[in-house]
């Protein structure tokens, strides 16, 4: 559908168009997405299942793990089954305020996300640096009170979005260029003054995502510097071995995201890319987060084995 001119102020409805350019593939590229939206559904529910039911992964690290699995199967549903439906029906609109909300939760899932990451990183931070004391600093109230404070700044910095949003005239076009209602597509269309809110929006990201991944970075620094440390290298290399996990989530999670976040802003990259990039970052973490601690985790992938009615080895 071509894009045409919008001269009512407030849309009651967008169009996403899908992935432009590659309309005549659209059937085919829903292969791989709904493919790997079941992948993310079974394996993050799997994961809360197998968390739940086992005693011993009642640990901090499986705890956060299993907020950010929480996270993933929201973020997935909230994009997934409308991205299909403009691939398999042509159902291109979608209502202003779904638009709005799924914008919202978008965002502030993924800035929840990036928290979560962060507060396994500060229980291995904790668990490698200070391991007398792992259990009497990451107490079960104080995980829930880390959680609930991950969930609070997420809801509270993105809450202004749809609400400065709604407020914008859009007399350009009401036709958004991509497969899910994203701020910066929604921003391009408004014909008013968008300066103080572009500029507000990336100042969230950089104090959530931004400042997240710098903590990160800093805990690995001392985390390494407490590893080579010790006298043994077995060790070393066991202490090593629990962070390998937390080290291919945090890259699955961030290499998209800061792609997709800097190519929309400041790059010029073909718009398809830039669209399958952006959904390669909701999509791609939550099927690869399970996988990633079902493979490296004994109890997990034991437990997992048996949930399915399998013998472990």
């Amino acid at each position: 559908m071509a894009a045409a001119n919008w001269t009512t102020p407030h849309p009651s409805t967008f169009i996403l168009l899908g992935i432009p350019g590659m309309e005549a593939a659209h059937v085919w590229i829903s292969i791989p997405f709904c493919s790997v939206y079941i992948l993310s559904l079974l394996g993050n529910g799997l994961l809360l299942a197998v968390i739940k039911t086992e005693p011993s992964l009642h640990e901090p690290m499986y705890l956060f793990l299993s907020m950010l699995a929480l996270a993933d199967l929201v973020i997935s549903t909230t994009t997934l089954p409308k991205t299909l439906c403009i691939f398999w029906f042509r159902d291109q609109a979608i209502h202003s305020n779904a638009c709005l909300a799924q914008m919202y939760l978008i965002h502030s899932l993924s800035t929840m996300e990036s928290g979560f990451i962060l507060a396994m990183a500060f229980d291995r931070y904790v668990a490698i640096c200070n391991p007398l004391r792992h259990s009497d600093i990451l107490t079960n109230r104080v995980i829930a009170q880390i959680g609930l404070g991950i969930v609070f700044r997420g809801a509270v910095l993105l809450g202004p979005h749809p609400f400065l949003l709604q407020q914008l005239p859009h007399c350009r076009t009401h036709v958004i260029s991509h497969t899910y209602c994203e701020f910066m597509a929604l921003v391009k269309l408004a014909c008013g003054d968008t300066a103080v809110m572009s500029a507000y929006s990336l100042a969230v990201a950089f104090l959530t995502g931004g400042l997240d991944l710098l903590l990160i970075v800093l805990s690995y620094v001392m985390i390494l510097r407490a590893i080579f440390s010790l006298p043994s290298k077995e060790a070393r290399r066991k202490s090593l071995g629990t962070c390998g996990s937390h080290i291919c989530i945090m890259l699955v999670f961030y290499t998209p995201a800061f792609f997709s976040f800097l190519s929309h802003r400041f790059g010029h990259v073909a718009p398809h890319v830039h669209i399958l990039i952006a959904n390669m970052y909701l999509l791609f973490p939550p099927m690869m987060n399970p996988i990633i601690y079902g493979v490296r985790t004994p109890g997990i992938r034991q437990r997992l084995l048996h949930i399915l009615g399998m013998k472990p080895d």
